[in-house]
C-alpha cells in the first residue's frame, strides 16, 4: 500500500466519519490546483498501516496526518494543518503564519476543536464515498 504511493504526491489522512473532517477534504481538494494530494480515512487499509508504521497512538492522537513519501515523513496536528494550508495557494497559504506559535499553543486549540469536532459539527455512520469524478484523489 505505502510503497504505490506516488513519491511526487502527499497523503492526507483523515477521520472518515467526521462532517468537519470531510468538509475539510473538499476544501483541500477544490484548491489543490498542483494535485499535491491523495486522501485516505484513518480508518481505511492505507490509514492503518502508516499508524502502524509510524507508531501512532490513536487513542491519544485525533488528528488529521499528513505522510510524504519522497521524505517518508508523518506530520501531525497543526502541524500537518498548516503544511497543507501552504500548498493551497492564496490566501489558505497565509495560515503558514501561524508556524511562529510555538506548537505546543497551536496543538492545543487543535486539541480542543478535536475533541468537540463530533459535538459541533457531527458524525457520519460510515466513511464518506468519493463521487467518481473525485475518486482518483482517494486510496483506500
Amino acid at each position: 500500500m505505502i510503497k504505490d504511493i506516488p513519491k511526487n504526491k502527499q497523503v492526507i489522512l483523515f477521520d472518515g466519519v467526521c462532517n468537519l473532517c470531510n468538509s475539510s477534504v473538499l476544501y483541500v481538494i477544490k484548491r489543490d490546483k498542483k494535485d499535491i494530494f491523495l486522501f485516505a480515512p484513518l480508518q481505511s487499509k492505507t490509514g492503518i498501516e502508516l499508524i502502524n508504521k509510524f507508531n501512532i497512538d490513536t487513542t491519544k492522537t485525533d488528528s488529521i496526518l499528513l505522510y510524504n513519501p519522497k521524505s517518508n515523513s508523518l506530520k501531525q496536528k497543526s502541524s500537518a494543518a498548516i503544511h497543507i494550508a501552504k500548498y493551497l495557494g492564496f490566501p489558505s497559504n497565509l495560515l503558514t503564519v501561524f508556524f511562529i506559535i510555538p506548537t505546543f499553543i497551536r496543538n492545543w486549540v487543535y486539541d480542543y476543536v478535536a475533541k468537540n469536532r463530533y459535538k459541533w459539527y457531527g458524525k457520519k455512520d460510515a466513511c464518506m464515498i468519493p463521487t467518481p469524478e473525485l475518486q482518483s484523489k482517494f486510496i483506500t
